[in-house]
């Protein structure tokens, strides 16, 4: 396992890198731009698309686009017999797409950024009224920012590539943009776990075109949902949708959160480019048409971990410890005759680390993990699949997706026995290295985890006010998991604590009920089963609903809710003691789906065309958690974020918490260059473990809010530079006061379980900034900007560690592990 100093070396490896590059880079790009000002020229790009019914997928001939330049009509398009429209030599800029249909309601989409670099392409759905055609006024589209997911009613939004660029300190991480929304916060700034309404980070499901997948992050550790460096790039997502809770019954095995996002489709009429330089990664992206006159197309996207270049060129990063990383996006998509679709998907991504204690210089052992071993970290995963789609009518489209998809842990320790002198220092060689005794094999695992999915649904319009959706999901997985630790000071053997190769089958089928009783209420509700084949775990009926009623032009009324369950972490069901004769126990190979249920009442008040304030209520009734046979604190709702697995007692389903606050969001949506949200979350999150005692669970901060705002600036037709800014404060994680005989004995922190989660860490703040100008040329865009986190630099406590000082036995051993410090991260980026 990889120690929790992991993410400050990654921090400290990219702030020195930074200090070096910067310079360099922006005398580059000043040069660049001094050149693109020597001539005048208009520039224009292309904007098209297609238009389509929302429930049946048909084609929708004759509906009109307009562009709108604040409330002046620009130009427009219709589209042709295919659906399809395009509006040529457009200005650069930003505008307003409106998008009309008889007897269809309008499509508003505001802040369209219209670049040099790549042509603007809108694939849009276009949701049928129940009004009588003569009836039909041109109205205001839905409020900004709920879910594309028309089965959703409240605790969604939708989030667009634009979002996850604009929020400072996102890093373009969609977890990471996600969690500025009311509601959510991270556990982690070296990593993008989310805690929701209090859950563990355990409970987030991220699905990606139909199917859900694994952990999709560098260095992920096994169980875990959130992770250093996204695998996911916004350069190839379409706009997408996020849930916090009582989400709908399409999805399962979530108890907290979903990401359902989906993968755009490349250019299929030009040949475009992306390059990116940065320090999360060099990156290159290509699309264009696979056959024109078919409308087939590709997008393919490449990173690999720029920490490399740098020690290419000779930069010191002021370590050995070289984080190494790459991953890679594609799909392609190929319309068919008939109103068909087939398209291929896939992402991936691994990554490396090899923290050597044994080649550092007294000086550095500071900065790294654990300083009594070598480690030897590794991951990877990756997801390849297929989807067909096809309108069968007017009023019936069915959908099917099949993937493939794998995980894999792998890590390898040694300890160090270093040879002292007579007075306990540590002996140098003459390079000024710590001479070792010995080197002794301590840990090794290798986690694989195998799984095929099977998506497929079929949604049937019956008139304009009833939509019914019937589907499955069912994954195969296939299991194969070995650990082993030397147990060094007591035994002197090895003991196996995972052995395991088997499969399992995860079967859920829903269905869904849409009824609009009238232009201003509608009623959704569904039922999902879960069926877990490893113990037969089933959840027969979960019952969803949601329902929506517009009060008048500015005021929404929403209520939800909704039974929940999901699975414990794989791995858990296969950890093993020992039966006494030789053999082992899978002691909680049994254990069931932990249940939530979801209760949501929520209100918006839009002022204005540009401006909400939202407000949600919410509830939650948690049962099922495992927690340990013998009375104890412990329960699974607190796992989840962090580095490390954990390595359970008995385990048996009868834990139970509770979730429930108040969430504000004044947001005021991107116009007249300007950009702001506000949001805060007042929470409360407790549980009881097997000892009955009701404590706060350890992701109970009280209180979250962030602020978050951006200004653009233009000149000159072609420039631009944008300001965006966050601050956020937030209570912090709880905790207890340390076993102190407990946590010598087994080297790590050990807390009193009694008295667990009565303290609490100081609170969190952080300010971030973040600064990009971008450049138009003819058919060429340059941009370049730096996102500054931490710009405070505050130390803010992540958690307690035992640290003693072997040179300095009186030394405090138990110290206050901070949070990121300052940390600019710079990216250039190329569109042509």
């Amino acid at each position: 396992m990889v120690g929790p100093k992991f993410l400050t070396l990654i921090a400290q490896n990219m702030e020195f890198a930074m200090k070096r590059t910067l310079l360099l880079t922006s005398l580059i790009f000043f040069l660049q731009s001094i050149a693109f000002n020597l001539y005048s020229q208009d520039l224009t790009q292309t904007v098209r698309g297609s238009i389509k019914d929302k429930d049946s997928r048909i084609s929708l001939i004759g509906a009109t686009v307009a562009i709108y330049k604040d409330s002046t009509l620009l130009m427009g398009a219709a589209t042709d017999v295919d659906g399809y429209f395009k509006i040529e030599n457009v200005p650069i800029g930003r505008y307003t797409v409106i998008a009309s249909f008889l007897g269809y309601s309008q499509i508003v989409l505001p802040n369209i950024i219209v670049n040099s670099g790549k042509e603007v392409l809108l694939p849009l759905a276009m949701e049928e009224s129940i009004m009588k055609m003569e009836e039909i006024q041109i109205t205001a589209a839905r409020n900004r920012g709920e879910a594309m997911n028309e089965m959703a009613t409240v605790s969604a939004r939708t989030f667009s590539v634009e979002e996850t660029e604009r929020y400072a300190g996102s890093r373009g991480d969609p977890a990471r943009m996600a969690s500025n929304f009311a509601g959510c916060q991270g556990a982690d700034d070296s990593r993008n776990d989310i805690v929701v309404r209090g859950n563990s980070p355990l409970g987030i499901l991220y699905r990606v075109e139909g199917v859900d997948i694994p952990n999709p992050n560098h260095f992920a550790v096994s169980g875990s949902s959130g992770g250093p460096i996204s695998i996911l790039n916004n350069k190839v997502l379409g706009t997408s949708d996020f849930f916090t809770g009582a989400f709908p019954a399409e999805f399962g095995n979530s108890t907290a959160g979903v990401f359902d996002i989906k993968m755009r489709n490349g250019n299929n009429e030009k040949f475009e480019f992306t390059g990116q330089l940065g320090l999360f990664g060099t990156e290159l992206t290509a699309e264009g048409p696979i056959s024109r006159k078919k409308r087939s197309s590709f997008i393919v996207n490449y990173r690999y971990s720029t920490l490399v270049f740098f020690g290419f060129l000779g930069v010191n990063l002021g370590t050995t410890a070289t984080p190494y990383y790459q991953d890679a996006s594609f799909k392609l998509n190929f319309p068919l005759k008939k109103g068909g679709n087939i398209s291929f998907f896939g992402l991936g991504g691994a990554s490396s680390i090899d923290i050597l204690i044994s080649e550092q210089k007294p000086d550095e052992v500071e900065i790294y993990g654990d300083t009594d071993r070598d480690q030897f970290f590794k991951t990877k995963m990756g997801v390849v699949g297929a989807n067909y789609s096809k309108s069968l009518n007017a009023s019936t489209f069915t959908k099917f997706t099949i993937a493939t998809s794998v995980e894999i842990q792998n890590s390898y320790h040694q300890l160090l026995y270093q040879q002292t002198d007579m007075s306990g220092a540590f002996v140098l060689d003459a390079d000024g290295l710590i001479v070792i005794d010995s080197l002794v094999d301590k840990l090794r695992y290798n986690f694989q985890i195998g799984k095929t999915s099977a998506n497929y649904y079929i949604n049937k319009k019956f008139g304009a006010r009833h939509v019914v959706k019937a589907g499955f999901t069912s994954d195969y997985y296939r299991f194969n998991m070995i650990d082993s630790v030397y147990n060094d000071g007591t035994t002197y053997d090895w003991s196996v604590r995972w052995d395991h190769k088997g499969d399992a089958v995860l079967f859920q089928p829903y269905l869904l009920w849409k009824f609009r009783i009238s232009e201003k209420l509608v009623l959704n509700t569904g039922l999902h089963s879960q069926y877990f084949s490893l113990n037969n775990s089933f959840s027969a009926i979960e019952p969803r609903a949601g329902f929506r009623y517009d009060l008048n032009e500015k005021n929404t009324i929403n209520v939800g809710l909704g039974l929940h369950s999901q699975l414990q972490p794989m791995y858990t069901y296969f950890y093993h003691i020992s039966d006494g004769g030789g053999g082992y126990i899978q002691h909680n190979k049994g254990m069931d789906f932990t249940k939530s249920v979801h209760y949501v009442l929520g209100h918006d008040y839009r002022l204005g065309r540009n401006m909400r304030i939202k407000t949600e209520a919410y509830y939650q009734q948690l049962y099922n958690i495992p927690v340990t046979v013998q009375p104890s604190s412990f329960s699974l709702v607190n796992q989840g974020s962090g580095f490390s697995r954990f390595f359970p007692d008995s385990l048996e389903n009868k834990g139970t918490g509770e979730n429930y606050g108040l969430e504000v969001t004044v947001e005021k949506f991107f116009s007249k260059k300007f950009f702001f949200m506000l949001t805060v979350s007042l929470f409360e999150s407790f549980y009881k473990g097997s000892d009955g005692v009701k404590r706060d669970t350890d992701f109970n901060g009280n209180y979250a809010t962030n602020l978050l705002a951006s200004r653009e600036f233009q000149w000159g037709g072609n420039k631009s530079f944008s300001v965006g800014a966050k601050i956020t404060a937030a209570g912090n994680k709880r905790y207890g006061p340390v076993d102190t005989t407990a946590t010598v004995a087994q080297g790590e922190i050990v807390y009193e379980d009694a008295t667990r989660n009565s303290l609490q860490l100081k609170p969190y703040f952080r300010a971030d900034l973040k600064l990009n100008y971008k450049v138009n040329q003819k058919k060429v865009t340059h941009e370049i900007g730096i996102d500054i986190v931490n710009l405070l630099n505050t130390k803010n406590i992540l958690k307690l560690t035992y640290a003693p000082d072997p040179s300095d036995p009186s030394a405090p051993a138990i110290r206050e592990e901070y949070q990121l410090g300052l940390l600019p991260i710079f990216y250039y980026k190329l569109d042509f």
